[in-house]
């Protein structure tokens, strides 16, 4: 792995049959980058992840409101998500609403994927 912690463990979560998250995954295996994996189907995040990483960035950039989940959901629903309480509630309630990847990385904390983003991380 490159950079100076190595160390610390790397987590991605997302969903294994998301394409971004496998973009993510072949990235970091092309890099070397040894990585933990948790898919929210198998291991949904619980309140306590999901206040820290409130911590580190806003609610709304972690709420996926393009993705399919999203568009499914009742209207009355949609506009109930007005706080960060609020969106919290319905990541635990439906996770796979959180925008992915989520990557972790010593205090790091990031969402989505991109080449750029990533090697801002690791180099």
């Amino acid at each position: 792995m490159t950079g100076s912690n190595q160390t610390t463990t790397v987590r991605l979560y997302g969903l294994s049959n998301c394409d971004t998250v496998r973009k993510a995954r072949r990235w970091l295996a092309d890099h070397q980058v040894e990585v933990s994996f948790i898919d929210f189907k198998k291991q949904p995040p619980d309140r306590e992840l999901l206040v820290q990483w409130l911590k580190h960035l806003p609610y709304d950039s972690l709420l996926n409101t393009r993705g399919t989940t999203w568009r499914k959901l009742d209207e009355a629903l949609k506009k109930s998500i007005v706080d960060q309480a609020s969106a919290i509630e319905l990541m635990l309630a439906q996770p796979s609403v959180i925008k992915r990847p989520v990557l972790e990385w010593s205090d790091q904390l990031a969402v989505g994927f991109s080449d750029s983003l990533y090697q801002g991380f690791f180099s």
